[in-house]
């Protein structure tokens, strides 16, 4: 059974809710539907300035479902301003903040600001999602050539869900791309070359490279900063799998280790 959608917590209403196109060639296509919720995270990060960090605690989400209804709303509201479309903003899975009257700046960013500050402080992985390369509920012992990832959802160091993703053949240099349409910020894997290491690091994604081992336990170590990986991890499959000739296999080097 699916877990229920987390309402979220709006502390402005909108001073207008219909907006349309004035003068030019008049309307294209159907109007553009934004929720409350989408219109709020645009108040916040836009006008107030928040970081999506600061606009999750804000509205008591993750700051992966931040990054979600950010990315919905800016999407409608450039569709709204290319294509002359109008704008309604209503409905949405939202509770009114019971101090909207008189905070935001005066008391809510503000306190926001506060918790995410402190949380990071204390070094908590908030609100993140882990990619575990996968085989048979195992870590996968080669980056490259792995055709799962299984990839977790942590919200206060505790995992709330889990889903096994297909990579669908991608190799080496897609791979970081891949884990990156789905928000992953912390990958856990085997073996890797240091062409693919590159790769996410330029995506922004933290490696932990040669674990091994049941992957929900190492995912769990990692919560408990007790996780045993090689932060000089290579390639370790060399002529094991592909009799030497590391340009073929995915490492992403042309010489392993």
């Amino acid at each position: 059974m699916p877990r229920p959608c987390k309402r979220r917590r709006i502390c402005k209403e909108p001073a207008c809710v219909h907006f349309g196109p004035r003068g030019g060639t008049g309307l294209q296509k159907d109007g553009v539907a934004m929720t409350l919720d989408e219109f709020e995270c645009i108040r916040l990060m836009d006008l107030e300035h928040l970081t999506q960090e600061q606009c999750a605690v804000q509205m008591h989400v993750a700051r992966t479902t931040i990054q979600a209804i950010y990315s919905s709303a800016r999407e409608k509201l450039a569709a709204c301003l290319v294509e002359g479309r109008e704008l309604q903003i209503t409905g949405g899975n939202y509770l009114l903040c019971k101090e909207r009257q008189s905070c935001c700046r005066a008391h809510c960013v503000e306190n926001a600001e506060k918790i995410a500050e402190n949380q990071e402080k204390k070094g908590e992985l908030k609100a993140m999602k882990i990619g575990v390369t996968y085989e048979n509920g195992q870590v996968f012992q080669h980056f490259g050539h792995t055709e799962q990832f299984k990839i977790y959802e942590v919200q206060d160091n505790k995992v709330i869900s889990s889903e096994v993703v297909d990579t669908n053949g991608s190799g080496h240099g897609a791979l970081a791309g891949f884990l990156k349409q789905y928000q992953v910020e912390v990958l856990i894997c085997g073996g890797i070359g240091g062409g693919a290491q590159n790769a996410l690091a330029s995506a922004g994604i933290k490696l932990y490279g040669g674990v091994s081992g049941d992957a929900d336990a190492a995912v769990e170590a990692l919560l408990r900063d007790e996780l045993a990986y090689n932060p000089d991890v290579k390639c370790n499959h060399h002529g094991e799998h592909h009799g030497g000739e590391c340009g073929n296999h995915g490492c992403g080097e042309h010489t392993c280790g």
